[in-house]
């Protein structure tokens, strides 16, 4: 949409002008049943400072994304709005020095996309749901404002909703007065974690105290939802992360109550807005999941209230500094499911290890690395910023950070920080200068080498032994290798705060146990380790033992020769993690083929307990014999990772969560009559597996593999349908309606995605996921050209979230060739994209350059 960006430098001119005191809003919602578009009336009270040097006559603008505007009085004017409302801004002429007070009547649109006001009616009591969703740029859409996050306001709502329905805001909730609801002021905060959902939501109340605190707690969900909505465990993961914030920030909980609401299509995994978090409803486990499911919904339970703190008390200043924001919350999310001593998850780093530092490592390669602390020119780019840099390589940065400082000696700085800055802006050097004050280290050069640069490091070690396997030295090699082509910056060798661990395998127990582990700096190109000289030779070194810090990581050729053999007897969970990690990273490189790296995950995967590691390995093993392998052979290893997940599935032990898990890997490549004939039989239950229930989500999974290979259509796909009247059901059906192995399915999805943009964002999501199938690449081959075709049009003309969606979905990932990276290549070339669309591209082309190196890596070992 034109003329809704906002370049930094605009922000800047903005914030040096203006100091925002209020917002009062009014919203009629009264007609949300019905849709359409609401009233929308805003006040705004704002001074032109005198630092600024502004007499009368300034002049600025407030944002606003509005199909009408009714009125506009500036310290009692009248303006016309003709005038002055254009390209999503109303231009504020003639200012006066000091206060200003503006009113806004505009009528605004709810939307189906999952920004600004998102309108949902659920299937199962036709009943209209409505949440807001405003980071980064979207309060725009719902009243006017100065959409910055360092021009902080109060904000004050007054709501009119239908008779019944239940409003929910950043403060906390009145008792209505003729369906209306006025809340009051909420502290000084950003636009952007402003927050209103209203419907007929199911709540469910308690209260977190300790030492005379009170914060009220509610969690909210579609009425729909409600048998299935576990409170009782949602609240306990809540009050374990106030009580180990409190502790750790050293300030209270500052807001006066504390919601989470559990909303329907909701693009992210969840938002901060302040005392009224939102999340995404599929957390709302309607079938048997996982343990790993759990461990997630708990981290982003924990990774919203960290966020309270950083984020909504103390808030960047301009974007460039999102990653803080985020890496602050995910670092110490997992760290709070770690320490905390009534946490189910005490292996949370192993997690992080296994599924959050991958993201990390695999952004870090693309053509689009960036340094962690980005540059941000514009919303534009901001927008395609929240990225595994932003999140995954932040936080293991952070921890890398806390490694170097001090655990200790970081919270110190961070309690400083957060007393010294409540309810202000912040930039980086804030937080720096609040831990070198605690810690005494000049953070100076570490801030420009790890924060400042882009791209990962290698380490590697070196090892002289002698004749009886004693080590005569030992050092350890970091490279850094070229960046992508087209990345901008230079390869940087980083200080390091690593350990080394030495393991043996354990006679008795049969287990790989750590007998020394040694911690030190690597610095430079070769740093000497001399505490290892004159020691026996272990049967498998280790580097960056306990994950401390952010690098890829080999093994040297005897410990991988030992632990290809055993790397399912580590006795932690974490050592295991980490060379999964690597023997991923190295398949991912071109370094170990990919039936080679099959091979490796039969012989351990058997052995590893964790089960977020075990979906990982399912995951990776299914990406890299899709795309990674030779096609003359990936056939065969397909039907070989078949026949293994079926024989884990039978052998698992009932009901447990191992067999779930392998249900579901069998399900995603289920290929032989004799398979898919059981797939169908555990469906209309002629045959069963001891202990596997085949519950809802397990019959959509079944469905939609018996879709994909043409066994399913309509009438299957219908009936399931009508067992699954939900809009969790309408989702997987039109999946289901997408995977079919036809042109006219193939046609129909292409055309409701591309064609048309009636789509609400999360139907549009499941139609994707079902067009794109790995083992359809002929029906799909002639969209790679159409993709082409349409790719900018889509980008200019639908909004952020949803052409996202299509950029990335529908690129043809699957179509791994030398055709497909030229004609990429002849379409950068021409097609002149935004910033932002041409990044989008050039990172999924950079998954067909890798796929191809490893295709012909995997040939080679044959």
């Amino acid at each position: 949409m034109p003329g809704t960006n906002l370049t930094r430098e605009e922000a800047q001119q903005r914030a040096k002008l203006l100091a925002v005191d209020s917002y009062e809003i009014e919203l009629d919602l009264s007609g949300a049943q019905e849709g359409g578009t609401y009233r929308s009336v805003t006040t705004v009270r704002f001074d032109v400072t005198a630092e600024a040097g502004a007499e009368n006559g300034a002049e600025s603008f407030i944002d606003l994304v509005a199909p009408a505007v009714h009125e506009v009085t500036l310290n009692g004017d009248s303006l016309d709005p003709a005038e002055i409302f254009a390209d999503s801004r109303i231009a504020l002429r003639g200012l006066l020095q000091g206060r200003n007070i503006l009113r806004v009547v505009a009528d605004c649109a709810y939307t189906n996309t999952g920004e600004g006001l998102h309108r949902f009616v659920d299937p199962v009591d036709d009943q209209a749901y409505l949440y807001t969703q405003f980071e980064v740029p979207d309060a725009r859409r719902v009243f006017a404002s100065f959409e910055q996050p360092d021009l902080k306001a109060t904000f004050q709502f007054t709501v009119k909703a239908p008779e019944g329905w239940t409003v929910v805001s950043n403060s906390p909730t009145p008792e209505p007065q003729d369906n209306v609801w006025v809340f009051e002021p909420t502290p000084r905060i950003s636009s952007y974690i402003t927050a209103l959902i209203v419907g007929p939501y199911h709540s469910v109340h308690s209260v977190y105290e300790k030492d005379g605190q009170s914060v009220p707690l509610g969690i909210y969900c579609r009425p729909s939802l409600a048998e299935y909505l576990d409170s009782d465990a949602i609240f306990e993961v809540t009050r374990q992360g106030f009580e180990w914030f409190q502790e750790k920030f050293d300030y209270t909980y500052p807001f006066k109550k504390y919601d989470q609401l559990f909303v329907p299509e909701f693009n992210a995994g969840a938002m901060e807005n302040a005392g009224a978090v939102t999340i995404r409803d599929q957390y709302v486990f309607r079938s048997k999941v996982t343990d790993a499911a759990y461990e997630v919904r708990a981290e982003t339970i924990l990774h919203e209230l960290a966020h309270m703190w950083f984020g909504d008390l103390v808030t960047m200043e301009w974007w460039n500094d999102l990653w803080l924001n985020e890496s602050f919350a995910t670092y110490t999310s997992i760290a709070c499911q770690a320490a905390h001593p009534e946490s189910r998850w005490p292996h949370s780093w192993t997690t992080f290890a296994n599924s959050m530092k991958t993201w990390a490592y695999r952004q870090d390669q693309l053509p689009s690395t960036h340094p962690i602390m980005a540059e941000i020119n514009d919303l534009d780019d901001v927008l395609v910023n929240f990225d595994g840099i932003t999140y995954a390589k932040g936080a293991s940065v952070l921890k890398q950070l806390v490694a170097y400082v001090g655990e200790d000696e970081f919270f110190r700085g961070v309690q400083a920080y957060f007393k010294a800055h409540a309810f202000g802006n912040t930039r980086l050097s804030d937080l720096l200068g609040a831990l070198e004050e605690t810690s005494g280290r000049d953070l100076k050069s570490w801030s420009k080498a790890w924060l400042e640069t882009a791209g990962i490091n290698v380490l590697r070690p070196e090892i002289e032994t002698d004749a009886d396997d004693v080590v005569t030295s030992f050092a350890i090699r970091q490279e850094a290798p070229a960046l992508p082509a087209g990345a901008k910056g230079e390869p940087t060798l980083r200080p390091h705060r690593i350990a080394v661990g030495l393991y043996e395998l354990d006679e008795a127990s049969g287990k790989l146990v750590r007998r020394e582990r040694v911690e030190l700096d690597v610095d430079g190109e070769l740093t000497a380790v001399p505490q290892l000289a004159g020691q026996r030779r272990p049967a498998v070194i280790l580097l960056n033992d306990d994950d401390l810090s952010y690098a890829k990581v080999r093994l040297d050729e005897q410990s991988l020769a030992f632990v290809t053999e055993h790397l399912g007897d580590f006795e932690s969970s974490l050592p295991r993690a980490l060379c999964w990690a690597s023997a991923w990273d190295m398949t991912r490189d071109a370094e170990l083929a990919t039936r080679d790296y099959l091979s490796l995950v039969l012989s351990g995967i058997g052995k590893e307990s964790d089960i977020g590691v075990v979906q990982s390995l399912h995951r990776q093993v299914k990406l890299a014999i899709d795309l990674y392998a030779d096609p003359a052979a990936r056939e065969a290893l397909l039907a070989r990772w078949t026949d293994a997940t079926l024989a884990h599935l039978r052998a698992a032990a009932p009901g447990s969560d191992h067999q779930l898990a392998w249900a579901r890997a069998f399900a995603a490549t289920a290929r032989t009559p004799e398979q898919l004939d059981l797939l169908d039989a555990l469906l209309d239950g002629s045959q069963t597996i001891e202990g596997l229930a085949v519950d809802t989500e397990l019959r959509w999974a079944f469905v939609q593999r018996l879709a994909a290979v043409g066994r399913f259509d309509e009438a299957e796909i219908a009936g399931e349908y009508e067992r699954d009247r939900t809009a969790a059901g309408e989702r997987h059906a039109t999946t289901a309606r997408a995977a079919r192995p036809t042109a006219e399915a193939k046609a129909e999805a292409w055309a409701s995605v591309v064609d048309s943009d009636k789509l609400p964002n999360a139907v549009q999501e499941a139609v994707i996921a079902g067009f794109v199938q790995t083992d359809q690449r002929e029906v799909l081959a002639p969209y790679a050209e159409r993709y082409f075709e349409v790719v900018k049009d889509i980008w200019e003309s639908r909004s952020h979230e949803m052409a996202q969606q299509i950029a990335v979905g529908l690129y043809p990932t699957v179509q791994v060739s030398q055709e497909t990276l030229d004609r990429t290549d002849a379409w950068l070339a021409s097609a002149e994209p935004t910033a932002a669309l041409r990044r989008l591209v050039s990172e999924s082309r950079a998954g067909v350059e890798r796929a191809l190196r490893a295709q012909r890596a995997d040939a080679a070992a044959e």
